[in-house]
């Protein structure tokens, strides 16, 4: 597999580093030598799920990893969540590939833990980079533990997130893991537009805010009314049992 730091050691130390070039390179990498790696791609939604498997899967069998327990309320968490599996569901039913689901058990007071003394940070601050790190070394220990090639995160298709703080943390995380980071840079490349394209094809539902409470606070987002829409939504739907046919599986130490 491809180290990611092996291509940035013949950059320009001083010059801002395009992730997706990185990555393209990676990308042509993987097509010369005729290979198709594994990737588990950490996703906070279904929105930063689109443009992202839509072109990761010409290339690589992905898994998407919903590991997000810094989402508040439980029923904001279980929507998302939701939405995410059907995504996949009709994604994969749409264009014949055969995208993964996994999810990381919903812990949000360790998420609370984590990010102690943080709480009044901006958004954008040292907390939200802490967040990155928490959730980008779940994915890192989840792709060792299954035998993924890669690890990444659909999170750097949002523009209103730090792709250099982004790929700086996966970087780091992949100093402590036996596993390679997938560096990106999904909006670029018109990348977050075809998000918004696709999040209209598949009428997916859209957030107001990144999920923790600190930030739905400091936006003034009224998380009494989204418990109320997120539990409405759930009624009726098995969070279980629904979209179980696109859960990742393991057998005899195979997918």
């Amino acid at each position: 597999m491809i180290d990611v730091e092996a291509i940035l050691s013949k950059m320009n130390p001083n010059q801002k580093i395009n992730y997706d070039r990185v990555m393209q390179k990676m990308v042509k990498v993987w097509e010369a030598d005729q290979k198709r790696p594994t990737i588990l791609m950490h996703t906070c939604c279904a929105p930063c799920s689109t443009y992202t498997l839509e072109y990761l899967t010409q290339y690589a069998d992905v898994t998407v990893y919903f590991a997000n327990s810094n989402i508040h309320p439980k029923a904001e968490y279980q929507r998302r969540a939701y939405v995410a599996q059907k995504f996949v569901h009709d994604f994969n039913e749409n264009t014949g590939n055969h995208v993964q689901y996994l999810e990381a058990p919903y812990e949000p007071q360790e998420f609370f833990r984590t990010v102690h003394g943080l709480e009044e940070e901006p958004e954008g601050g040292d907390r939200c980079k802490v967040c990155y790190d928490y959730r980008l070394d779940k994915t890192a220990q989840v792709a060792v533990d299954l035998g993924f090639d890669y690890f990444g995160s659909a999170l750097t298709i949002s523009p209103h997130k730090n792709s250099q703080t982004i790929n700086s943390v996966g970087i780091e995380v992949q100093k402590v893991y036996a596993t390679q980071y997938l560096p990106s840079d999904f909006k670029k490349n018109q990348g977050y537009k075809r998000s918004v394209e696709m999040c209209e094809e598949y009428d997916i539902y859209r957030q107001c805010y990144c999920g923790c409470v600190f930030a739905a606070q400091a936006q003034g987002i009224d998380l009494v009314q989204i418990k109320k829409d997120a539990t409405a939504f759930l009624k009726g739907k098995d969070l279980e049992k629904d979209y179980s046919h696109i859960k990742f599986t393991v057998t005899n130490g195979e997918s």
